[in-house]
């Protein structure tokens, strides 16, 4: 690979911050206080966060011990556990970004609409055919190379954190130790409620401010140095985690739980506003346009990469290994957008689009943060690669808490979002029959066929939810 398309360590973290600092963090002052008050808050972020970390660094382990596996998230499935949870999981992680893309572009057109009110809240037909010109623009700039345009994403990756610096220096330098205290168990206003599920309502939007910490394991084969991506993992997760604490809990200090919880999206403006006056929402909502926009750059990178990595390895159909003469993975990039586009007017038809998206982008993405996680576990427990170095005991204990907290988070979900998870997990195994026929090879093993009839279940499961509506979107 040419000198050009390596990246730095810095690029790498950029790469990892502004996968994950995208449309969530503006969400989370009005998300939190709707559910919880500062002591279920801390509580919240000590399980995501503990969780996350324990993630991150079998991210980091794996990228240190199985330097060979390229694209980290699906590599690792296939490695551990065969060809179609390998599929399942590139599929998915792709798929699940593709929604979150979605969800990027409906929050641009409702931080609009506060505005110019026929964005409404980013799922009208103006708002569509807006996002989906913006859609184009941004698949004709990736078309023109991919170092070119993790380059930009580096430069709006800072751009986008002044901002949100700006928020947490003057909610700080505005900290009321009182209205804190008087918020600290849930405050006057809202109904009350235990404080287990007061931390369970905020689970799925934890995972999903989180999504992207595994950016820079994705991008693994651009590293100048392969230890560079471990330690871009950890850098950026650390950095984003501390900002998202600071920008939760900071609005109990200035506005009673009950305001903000009132407060339309992004809550983010709407609290500084409260605040400053009305130069901190277009300040706010400034910043959030430069941020969703930088990370909907990186999804859309990642999505392609994904889905390219897949089909070079053979788990996608042939095609979407192409790359142009800019070394883009083309038809990857053609697939993903078209499925965006796609996602985007199906919003149309949602009652709360961005919720929607966000909560399934969650659901999609733990399923293969599972499999890596058990990855961990099963190289840990066999030894492999631990005969010189050491360490298996740790990372054992360390990939076993992370299978803990995926599988926790994936049950904290609730049903809804696993049955509307397996309506897509199921006909996108129409791309593996495919691949698996072009290559001449037999289709499931009978472990596979099980694992595919749980799918299909679920999903038709999943379809009569939706028909008889008791499962609305």
């Amino acid at each position: 690979m040419e000198a050009t398309r390596k990246l730095s360590l810095p690029m790498l973290a950029a790469m990892v911050v502004g996968s994950m600092v995208g449309a969530g963090i503006f969400s989370l002052p009005r998300t939190f206080a709707g559910a919880t008050g500062p002591v279920g808050a801390v509580i919240a972020w000590a399980i995501a966060g503990g969780g996350m970390y324990m993630l991150a660094r079998v991210f980091q382990s794996l990228a240190e011990r199985k330097p060979d596996l390229d694209a980290g998230v699906f590599a690792y499935a296939k490695a551990g556990f065969g060809d179609y949870p390998g599929f399942l999981s590139a599929f998915g992680y792709w798929i699940g970004s593709c929604i979150g893309n979605v969800s990027y572009w409906v929050l641009i057109k409702a931080t609009l609409g506060a505005f110019f009110p026929v964005f409404g809240d980013g799922n009208t037909i103006p708002a569509v055919l807006v996002a989906s010109v913006g859609v184009w623009l941004f698949h004709a700039m990736i078309l023109m190379g991919i170092r070119n345009a993790a380059f930009v994403n580096a430069v709006v990756t800072v751009a986008k954190i002044i901002p949100i610096l700006v928020f947490v220096a003057i909610l700080a330098f505005a900290f009321d130790a009182g209205l804190f205290r008087a918020n600290l168990w849930g405050g006057p206003g809202l109904a009350q409620t235990s404080l287990f599920e007061q931390v369970r309502a905020t689970m799925l939007v934890t995972v999903f401010v989180f999504i992207g910490v595994e950016g820079a394991s994705v991008y693994s084969r651009y590293a100048q140095k392969r230890a560079d991506v471990g330690v871009a993992t950890i850098l950026g997760f650390l950095g984003v985690l501390c900002l998202m604490v600071l920008v939760t809990l900071l609005p109990y200090a200035v506005l009673d739980r009950a305001a903000v919880a009132d407060m339309r999206q992004p809550s983010m403006a709407m609290v500084l506003e409260a605040v400053v006056g009305p130069w901190g929402a277009i300040f706010v909502s400034v910043g959030l346009l430069v941020s969703v926009l930088g990370a909907y750059l990186a999804w859309s990178l990642i999505c392609a990469e994904v889905l390219f990595a897949a089909a070079k390895a053979g788990d996608m159909p042939r095609v979407f290994a192409t790359e142009n003469k800019n070394a883009v993975p083309a038809a990857a990039l053609w697939l993903t957008n078209v499925i965006v586009q796609l996602l985007l007017i199906s919003t149309l038809f949602s009652n709360d689009a961005f919720t929607l998206m966000l909560n399934l982008t969650s659901a999609m993405s733990l399923i293969p943060y599972l499999f890596v996680a058990l990855y961990g576990v099963k190289l840990a427990r066999s030894g492999e690669t631990y005969a010189a170095t050491g360490g298996r005991n740790r990372d054992l204990v360390i990939a076993g808490a992370a299978t803990a907290y995926t599988a926790f988070m994936l049950l904290a979900g609730g049903l809804k979002f696993l049955l509307l998870s397996a309506t897509l997990y199921a006909p996108g195994t129409l791309l593996y029959v495919w691949t698996r026929r072009e290559q001449g090879r037999r289709v499931f093993s009978p472990l596979d066929l099980a694992v595919f009839a749980i799918a299909a279940l679920g999903a038709v499961a999943g379809v009569y939810a939706l028909v008889t509506g008791a499962i609305t979107i």
